[in-house]
């Protein structure tokens, strides 16, 4: 039996009206000195502060790249110039459009960008599908062997891969045929192919990840909706594409962005230090423009570059172009990806 003193309802009311009937001074006392209003407001205080250290942290790097696109190169000469220009101005941004060929690796890095991350949506969906809806010997082996792919570095098979592209484009008929009609040139490590086999075979950039993702949602898919399919007479991959690809759009969308964005960034197969393809291709004069490549100090700015200063000036300004793009991406289907992301069902 609970023996502690209850306040009872009118007491309560009796206490508030006394309280709002008593002087103003006495109301401010009695309300804010006190230890339980000086507890709050440290803790309010030491929250603040943390907030902005840690948001200080984050955000000074983006700040200073920000400031540092609108200065002229006079300001990186100047020693009293840190963060704000004396002299601003968007030549960063004008000259890498216009000589360092924003616009068109713009669109070439955008087509190829949609191309892969669109196979690989459709690809991981249709993998992620079968391991999460067809129960058969070595399902589990399956899918840990492709969480292994998200934890293994690109960087450990990097020269296995390459050998084995090397191999594939000039030791194989169909290296020879695709060699012959101008396709590629001098194997598969100088064309764009290794990036479009390893997407439509399920190896590409984070597909690991991808199918970890769409398999969690497709556990969520009620059974019952293949089963009336299945006695309406409805195949295999016709309820695939008519029924569970319909209701799984929010999520294709949010793993393509996933896709896209990662592609767009992509530095360790499509960048001209990359060991992977491309090797040589790069050094040639008809090599594909991509948007990692406008990161160089344009020509007009070239006498400026004393002690390579405005080269980590220009990395940053192009780094602003190159995110910009995925920016105005993501604000337009970000409530697409927020959808995909709670609907994924990660969970178990």
């Amino acid at each position: 039996m609970d023996n502690s003193p209850k306040i009872k309802r009118e007491t309560r009311n009796k206490i508030r009206v006394d309280f709002e009937r008593a002087p103003l001074s006495e109301r401010l006392k009695a309300k804010f000195l006190n230890s339980f209003f000086f507890k709050k407001v440290i803790f309010l205080i030491f929250k603040l502060v943390l907030l902005i250290g840690v948001s200080y942290v984050i955000l000074y790097p983006y700040i200073t790249k920000i400031f540092a696109s609108f200065m002229s190169p006079s300001d990186f000469d100047d020693v009293t110039v840190v963060l704000i220009s004396k002299n601003p101005t968007i030549d960063q941004y004008r000259y890498i459009i216009m000589e360092n060929d924003y616009l068109l690796s713009l669109l070439n890095t955008f087509l190829i960008s949609a191309s892969v991350a669109l196979i690989q949506t459709l690809v991981c969906a249709l993998v992620a599908y079968g391991l999460a809806k067809f129960k058969f010997k070595g399902n589990n082996v399956l899918f840990l062997i492709v969480i292994f792919t998200m934890m293994v570095p690109q960087e450990s098979i990097q020269y296995a891969m390459q050998r084995f592209f090397l191999r594939f484009g000039t030791s194989t008929p169909i290296g020879y045929l695709l060699d012959a009609v101008g396709l590629i040139e001098g194997g598969f490590v100088n064309s764009l192919a290794p990036l479009y086999i390893m997407s439509v075979t399920g190896l590409g950039f984070k597909n690991g990840l991808f199918i970890f993702m769409l398999r969690q949602f497709f556990k969520g898919v009620p059974d019952e909706l293949e089963e009336s399919a299945y006695v309406d007479g409805s195949s295999t991959f016709r309820t695939f594409f008519n029924i569970i690809l319909p209701i799984s759009v929010p999520m294709l969308i949010t793993v393509f962005i996933f896709a896209f964005a990662w592609q767009w960034t992509d530095e360790f197969y499509a960048s001209s230090s990359s060991i992977f393809y491309l090797s040589s291709y790069w050094s040639s004069d008809e090599a594909i423009k991509l948007i990692s490549n406008i990161a160089k100090v344009p020509p007009s700015l070239q006498d400026y570059n004393k002690g390579g200063m405005l080269q980590a000036a220009i990395s940053g300004t192009a780094s602003i172009l190159i995110v910009f793009p995925l920016i105005l991406v993501y604000l337009v289907v970000q409530n697409k990806i927020v959808e995909g992301v709670e609907r994924s069902g990660i969970v178990g």
